[in-house]
């Protein structure tokens, strides 16, 4: 009986253990997630940012090139 009581505790022991570390893996992962997609909105920011300037730089250029050709 004794043998028993122990396993049995040795078992949850060991579930409990598992347990504890699968719920920190996963917050883990939820927290490497949110910087990913922290980062991925920085690059699409950045991404728009360059595409408005190169349409400015665009338009400056042809403004330039139409007052050069008169």
């Amino acid at each position: 009986m004794k043998h028993l009581l122990l396993l049995l505790a040795c078992a949850v022991c060991v579930a409990g253990c598992g347990l504890a570390g699968t719920a920190a893996t996963g917050a883990t992962g939820a927290a490497a997630e949110a910087q990913q997609a922290q980062q991925a909105k920085q690059i699409e920011d950045r991404a728009q940012q360059q595409a408005q300037d190169a349409v400015k730089l665009d338009a400056a250029r042809r403004e330039q090139a139409e007052k050069d050709a008169q």
